[in-house]
Order: C-alpha cells, then sequence, then structure tokens
C-alpha cells in the first residue's frame, strides 16, 4: 500500500500518465496547498487538464478550496487542500503488555488517543475486544460514527502474513496464530482493515514522520523484546512471507556462557534471549532482584544496581553486534532506535553505537546516524495512520472515488 508521489521533472516526463492519483499525490505533500497555476508548472500538463482532474478531485470530496490567507493581496488565487475531514482513520499499537488506540484524520494527524494495560497472551478475542471498546469511546468523543472510518490499521509483536493480515506462528502472542484479525471487524465497520507487525509501523513512521528524505531506514525496538523493520526505497520492506528483518530470533554465540538461554521463539541463544527486556528481568529475579517489569528492570539499571548495568551492558554488545549485521548487509542511512531500553543512555545506547560503529563496514557507516525515536512511544500509531492513508490515496482508488462523482479522467493533456 503506498501512494505514488512523482516530482515535478518525473511527471513532466510523464504527463501522459499522470491522472487524478498522482495529482493528488503532490497536494499531499504540500500542506499549505496548492493553486491551479501551481499545479500545471508541476506536472507539465495543459491547463484545461489540470482543470478537468482537479473539478474531478473536488466532486469527488478529495479536495477542497483552501481558507483564503490573510496575507495575500487582492485576489486570492484559488488554493486547493486535501480534504482532511472526509472520514477518519482507527488505529491500535498493540504491544506485550498494553496498547494505544487512536482516531486519526485523513493526513495521519492524531485527534483522539487512548492508553491501557492488556496483556497480549490472553488471546485475540480478550485484546480485540478492549481495543474495540476503545475504539467505540474514541468515535462517541469526537461525535463521530462508523460510517465515518474510512480504514482502520492494527500493529501486533508478532510476525504478520500482511496478505492476509493474520499473525503467524508467533513467539508470545498465545491464541494468535493465524486468527482472522480483518474478520474480527467486519461486523462493524465497512472498511478496509490493515495488519502489520509492530515495528514495520513504526519504522515507517520514523520514515515518513521524521525522515522523509531518507529513502532507507532500520528501526529498531528494544522493549520487552527485540524488533526490527526496515523502510527500502521509501516503502517497507517486509521480504517475501513478512518475516523480513527479525534481527531478535538471529542466534548468536556468547563467550561467557555454557549453555545458551531458551528464548520465547523456542530456539536457544536468540538475541532477544540476551537483550530483550524479558530477558533481563528474567535475569535479574534469578539472582534475587525484585522486579516484575521491564520498567522495574530500567529502574535497577538507572539506579546503579551493579548486575544490572553489567547485564545492560552485555546487552549492548550482542544488540550491537546483531545491528552491525544488518547494517553491513542492508545499508541504511538512519537507525532509529526505540522502547523502554533505548532510554538507557550510557549502559545500552551508547554501548550499542559503539559497536555498531566499530565492528561495520567504513563504507556503511561513513553518512550513518544512530539516533533515538523521538517519535516513540507513539510511533507505532503514526505509522499505521500513515499506511492507512496512502492505501486510501492509491492512484486506483483515487481514480475510482473520482468516477464515482460522476466524472471521468480521460481529457488530452
Amino acid at each position: 500500500m503506498g501512494t505514488v508521489r512523482m516530482g515535478a521533472t518525473s511527471l513532466a516526463g510523464a504527463r501522459m500518465g499522470v491522472g487524478s492519483g498522482e495529482i493528488l499525490g503532490l497536494f499531499r505533500d504540500v500542506a499549505e496547498g496548492l493553486t491551479k497555476a501551481e499545479v500545471v508548472s508541476r506536472t507539465g500538463l495543459s491547463r484545461t487538464t489540470v482543470n478537468q482532474r482537479l473539478d474531478g478531485l473536488l466532486a469527488a470530496g478529495l479536495l477542497i478550496p483552501s481558507p483564503v490567507d490573510a496575507r495575500t493581496r487582492g485576489r486570492p488565487a484559488g488554493r486547493f487542500v486535501v480534504n482532511r475531514g472526509r472520514g477518519v482513520l482507527l488505529v491500535a499499537d498493540i504491544g506485550a503488555t498494553g496498547l494505544r488506540t487512536a482516531l486519526c484524520d485523513l493526513a495521519g494527524e492524531v485527534l483522539v488517543e487512548r492508553e491501557t494495560r492488556a496483556d497480549v497472551t490472553e488471546g485475540p478475542r480478550a485484546v480485540l475486544s478492549v481495543v474495540d471498546g476503545l475504539f467505540g469511546e474514541i468515535l462517541a468523543a469526537t461525535g463521530r460514527t462508523p460510517g465515518d472510518v474510512l480504514g482502520i490499521g492494527l500493529d501486533v509483536p508478532g510476525p504478520v502474513d500482511f496478505a492476509s493480515g493474520r499473525v503467524v506462528s508467533p513467539p508470545i502472542m498465545t491464541g494468535w496464530d493465524r486468527y482472522d484479525i480483518p474478520g474480527w471487524f467486519a461486523a462493524g465497520y465497512d472498511c478496509p482493515v490493515l495488519v502489520d507487525k509492530d515495528v514495520n509501523a513504526m519504522a515507517y513512521g520514523e520514515h515518513r514522520l521524521r525522515y522523509p528524505d531518507v529513502p532507507h531506514l532500520l528501526m529498531v525496538k528494544i522493549g520487552t523484546g527485540v524488533g526490527t523493520g526496515l523502510v527500502a526505497g521509501g516503502r517497507v520492506h517486509r521480504g517475501a512471507d513478512g518475516a523480513a528483518g527479525d534481527v531478535g530470533h538471529v542466534q548468536v554465540h556468547v563467550d561467557d556462557v555454557d549453555e545458551p538461554p531458551v528464548c520465547r521463539c523456542g530456539n536457544a541463544g536468540c538475541v532477544e534471549a540476551y537483550a530483550g527486556g524479558w530477558a533481563l528481568v528474567r535475569d535479574l529475579r534469578a539472582a534475587g532482584r525484585a522486579v516484575t517489569t521491564v520498567d522495574d528492570a530500567v529502574g535497577l539499571i538507572r539506579g546503579g544496581d551493579p548486575l544490572a548495568v553489567r547485564l545492560a551492558r552485555r546487552a549492548a554488545r550482542i544488540l550491537g553486534g546483531a545491528i552491525a549485521d544488518t547494517v553491513n548487509l542492508f545499508n541504511p542511512r538512519v537507525i532509529a532506535i526505540g522502547g523502554q531500553l533505548a532510554h538507557i543512555d550510557e549502559q545500552l545506547f551508547a554501548g550499542v553505537r559503539e559497536i555498531v560503529y566499530r565492528r561495520s563496514l567504513p563504507l556503511a557507516t561513513r553518512n550513518l546516524q544512530i539516533v533515538r525515536s523521538d517519535l516513540d512511544p507513539h510511533a507505532g500509531v503514526l505509522g499505521l495512520a500513515q499506511l492507512l492513508a496512502d492505501g486510501l490515496y492509491t492512484p486506483e482508488r483515487v481514480q475510482e472515488l473520482v468516477d464515482r462523482a460522476g466524472l471521468s479522467d480521460v481529457s488530452p493533456p
């Protein structure tokens, strides 16, 4: 799912194929809107054709006239903007121990948000019931109805077959295997339902909202587990079956460990089994520390507990090595790191940076940025909203809406 974006030069070169969808893509990239003359200039199309395209988009409710700029002297130039209020989007970022829901406009801006605790191991019916209830609350709070919802997006902490929207053999999501998540919402909503891996949504949010000019980005989430999402060429790279980027379950050798720990996926010696938040909690509890959550472990590390600090530094070395291998293979320009453990600067975040720059190829790190996600913990919600909006505004979908409005898109350039 993704809107076709073209720069002015490429549009002019391909003007015979510039339809309503591509025109709308231009408006989505310019918050203040465009005039007809600016569209003509950017596309190379004739004014007659631009008028026809814009008439269709206006009739379909996809564009609306922009409020008059008070600074403009004389007659307004006739500026148009995307109709962000034509409908709404519902999104849910489902984590291992909690979830965040939001209602967004069609530009992906969050209008209302709700957060609550929820244990993903309780199964799909229990967790999706909570999501459904929160969706109902935020619709009621904004005076919206299910009929206003043009798309629903959910992300989950497990591998997803993106085409079907079903989780496949998730290590921690008990009872979710191949559950029909889109089907759950079919009775209450007549709209597309998108389901993706949580770190994919986070990666896309980082790309679109923080690094739109960076086509190759790696998102690393270090929370209860360890997950990675890839953006390649400006699109989420899911691989052939949706399993791309699962660095957390790469098996590693650690010198000072005689018997590698068993991971939640069933294998032994995975990156996550050493460096995930749940693994730190496991090791700290085994040593007699009174911890039950990842936040408890973070508190001990920040407080300087010697064992907690030592475990965090080992986790940094292991994570840094796994990320360095990914850098050598994928060569991203930006690595954004989120999750609870990303906020442990000296013991973990800085350690990851050190190992990555030391072990990766010089060419791959020459322009590499390793940054903490400043969208976290909202990156998943924002990324889902962007994925949904892009899917709604594909050229094919836009043309369908224009055709329904009764205006064709076939006038000559």
